[in-house]
Formats: structure tokens, sequence, C-alpha cells
């Protein structure tokens, strides 16, 4: 495509080239101001092509250090600089066509070259156009665009000038002038016309109905509550946006990113020439239960939480939790934590619930093992069975593990259970068991039971760090 820019600019070259001195030399044979400023009006053309060359050139090069937007606004410089030059052109033309209107006599020759070389020109500039707006509108150029607004606004004064020459060959020379001021009328509206586009260009200004389309389809995005803001700012053919959406902020980090990539295919899929920016912010959704505001507002204070249960004591509602805190904090530290937890909470809850936290330790190291003797491995795995077979849910035992630590005896194994029974009786019995067995065996750190389905298949000789709430 880029390869295609340039083709088509490079032609504009040569055909400006070439109707600039076609008309430059009739105008001067045959003295028409009106065929002069169309030579005037081709050789500023001309310039301004080999401008639009050279933008084309260099508004497709990637972004570097120095211009991470890329270089697309070259193509907007240039064409401020093409509407500069209209308008100097528009009041050179002016200027001589007063003139010969305030002269006295002035020689204008109506002949068939000069009639020739405005119909060539208009046939050429037709097929400009057309060449140069069909490339345009594929690329998004505002190079291309401009340069096929120029060879567009020739056709129009070329048109001027015919009738200027008609005005003269029945007798009318100062038609001829009159035709020029046509002509600079014609130059300065596409002046006028670049102009605005390009400074609204190069002040950021946002392209029309780009916000709306963007803010719709982030809003279609699953995941998206609402779109708080979009800002758009084009360069060359890119237009640069950034939209923020608000996400629940109950969602993962890995959630939260797939929303963003999905807002982000979403508009490069529909609208290819932008390149958006997707932020996403948190968001408290109607519909988020008491559970949700205890775990976002732990992990928003770098915290974990677990075991939440919803209770009522008499006619009020209280939340309880457990809050995991390092276990070599001290009992001062961990309560300031819980406190600033329990006044977010607040906060966020109201007054008329009430927030119950117990305080977890949570181990963050990992403890040598001691092998113990066979006679205290035959007690410690006689006094588990007996609590297993203590309790009628609860059926065989296997993948028994024992040994001791800095801070106890470390017990595991797997127990059987119905596979038809909930995780909350299944995790009650394991609870039962592991207390049962503490009562039975002394100096007992920690005790980790492994529940699993009747006629499950556990090939593994040891489950290691799964907790006795399975």
């Amino acid at each position: 495509m880029s390869n295609e820019k340039e083709s088509v600019a490079l032609s504009s070259v040569f055909a400006s080239a070439a109707m600039t001195v076609m008309k430059l030399v009739v105008g001067l044979m045959t003295g028409s101001l009106g065929i002069l400023s169309e030579a005037a009006h081709s050789l500023l053309d001309l310039g301004a092509a080999t401008l639009t060359w050279f933008a084309v050139r260099v508004s497709d090069k990637p972004a570097d250090d120095k211009h991470p937007y890329g270089h697309g606004k070259i193509e907007n410089v240039s064409a401020l600089i093409e509407t500069a030059l209209l308008f100097l052109t528009s009041a050179w033309i002016v200027k001589e066509a007063v003139e010969r209107l305030m002269a006295d006599k002035v020689e204008v020759h109506t002949t068939w070259y000069a009639i020739a070389v405005i119909v060539v020109s208009i046939v050429i500039d037709f097929f400009r156009a057309r060449a140069l707006t069909r490339v345009a509108k594929e690329t998004n150029s505002q190079a291309l665009e401009a340069d096929a607004l120029h060879f567009s606004s020739d056709i129009w004064s070329s048109a001027v000038v015919l009738l200027g020459l008609g005005l003269v060959a029945i007798g009318w020379e100062k038609g001829d002038a009159i035709a020029a001021i046509g002509v600079a009328g014609f130059v300065s509206y596409a002046g006028w016309q670049l102009g605005k586009r390009t400074i609204d260009v190069l002040i950021d200004s946002a392209p029309e109905g780009v916000a709306e389309r963007v803010e719709e389809l982030a809003s279609a995005t699953p995941g998206v509550a609402r779109v708080e803001h979009v800002r758009a700012r084009p360069a060359g053919a890119t237009v640069f946006v950034e939209v923020v959406v608000k996400v629940g902020r109950g969602l993962s980090l890995d959630q939260v990113q797939t929303v963003r990539d999905a807002v982000r295919e979403m508009i490069r899929k529909e609208m290819p020439e932008i390149d958006p920016l997707v932020v996403a912010e948190p968001l408290t959704l109607d519909d988020e239960d008491v559970a949700e505001t205890v775990r976002v507002a732990a992990t928003n204070l770098g915290h974990s939480v677990h075991d939440i249960g919803l209770y009522t004591l008499g006619d009020r509602r209280h939340v309880g939790f457990d809050l995991e805190v390092d276990e070599a904090l001290s009992v001062a530290e961990a309560h300031n934590i819980a406190t600033t937890l329990e006044n977010t909470l607040a906060g966020e809850l109201g007054a008329d619930i009430g927030i119950d936290i117990h305080i977890d330790p949570r181990r963050n190291h990992v403890a040598d093992g001691e092998s113990l003797s066979e006679g205290e491995n035959a007690t410690i795995f006689a006094a588990v069975r007996e609590a297993v077979a203590a309790h009628p849910m609860a059926g065989g035992v296997h993948h028994l593990f024992a040994q001791r630590g800095a801070d106890g005896i470390y017990i595991a194994f797997h127990c059987v259970f119905p596979g038809s029974a909930s995780v909350k009786a299944v995790h009650d019995v394991t609870a039962w068991i592991e207390h049962d067995i503490r009562s039975r065996l002394a100096n007992v750190g920690r005790v980790v039971v492994h529940a699993e389905p009747k006629g499950h298949a556990d090939r593994k000789e040891f489950l290691v760090g799964v907790s006795s709430t399975l």
C-alpha cells in the first residue's frame, strides 16, 4: 500500500510538470491572463505534488524513540504548506486581474491551441483526481486527499478560463480578467477547505464521529460495565484513541486483561485505521455481593481472606471471615491490619452490617522435616486410623505420611468419602477427624486430610500441600 501511495504521488508530479509547461507556453503566446493564472496554479500544483510525494514517503516510517506516534503528521504539515501556497497564488492572480480590468486596452488572442491546452488539462485533472481520491480513501492519506482536491479544483478553474476565452472571442476582452478572478476564487475555496481540515488535525481535533463509534463498540464488549470517556487524535493515516472503560472490581487481573483485549479487537475489526489504547478501571457493580466486597477490599490492601460467611444475629447481619497475615507479625501489627480492613469495609457496607475478623497466620517458610522412628510412626498411624474409623462417613485411609518439623509433627493422608456427599459435610468431618487426632497425640503441628470420592483411582504416592479443608 505504501508503494501505491508513492507511485500515485509521483505520477502527479509528472502530470503537474507537463501541464505547467503547456499552459505557460500557450499563455505567453496568447497573452491570456486566465491561461497564465492557470499556469501559475499548475506550478503550485507541481510544488504541492512534489511535497506530497516526499510526505507519503516519510509518513509510513515506523515509530521510533523520538516519534512514538509515528511520522504520520508529516502529511498534515505538507498539506498546511500547500494551503499557504494556494492563498499566495490566489492573491497574485487577483492583483493581475484587477490591473487588467483597470487598463485601457488589453490584447488577448483566442486560438485553437489555447482552447486545446485547457481541454487537455481538464482531462488530465479528471483522471489524476480520480486516481488520487481512490488511493487516499484506501490509505486514509490526507496528503493524497489534498493533492486530489487540487486537481479537482483545477477542473472547475479551467472551465472558467474556457468561459473567459469564449467572452474574448465574442469581443469582450475584459472577460479574460474576470475569468482569472474566478480561478482565484476556486483556488481560495480549495485552500480554505484544505487548511481547515489540516489545522484540525494539527491541533488534535477529534475526527467527527470517531469517539461516538468507539464508545458504541466498547460498550457492546462483554465485561465492560460502561465507557468512562474516549479521546481521539489523528496522525496521518492513523487515529490514536484512548478508551477508559469501567469493569467489575472483582475481576482478576487475567479477566481484566481479557476484557481489554476484547475491546481492542472489537475496535480494530470495525475501524482498522484506529490504534486503540484501552484502560480499565474498577467499578463497584450494583449486583456485587458482600463476600465479593470483602475480597476486593482485602486485595486492595494487599491481603487475602478466606472462609467468608454471612450471619444474622438478632436483627443485625454480620460478615465473618479469616484474614491471612504473616505469621512473623506481632499481635499489635496484625490487629492494625485487621482494623484498617474493618474500617474500609464499614465505609463500603455501612453500619448496619457487623464485621467479625479472625486473624489467621500465613506460613512463609519451608521447614526441613525429620524422619520419625518406626515406633513413632506406628503410634501415629494407629491414632489416625482410629480417628477415621470413629466417624461413620469416613472410609479407608491410604498414602499416610508423618514427619517431625520445627512446629511439631506433620501428618498427611488420603481419606475416602461417599461421592455424593456435599463439600460442606465432608469439610466438617475432616475438621472433626483433625480435632480427634490432636486429642489422641501430643505435639501435632499440622494435619492435612486429602478427601477423595470412593472409587477414585489415585496413583500419586503423596499429595503435598492440600489443606485439611479439602
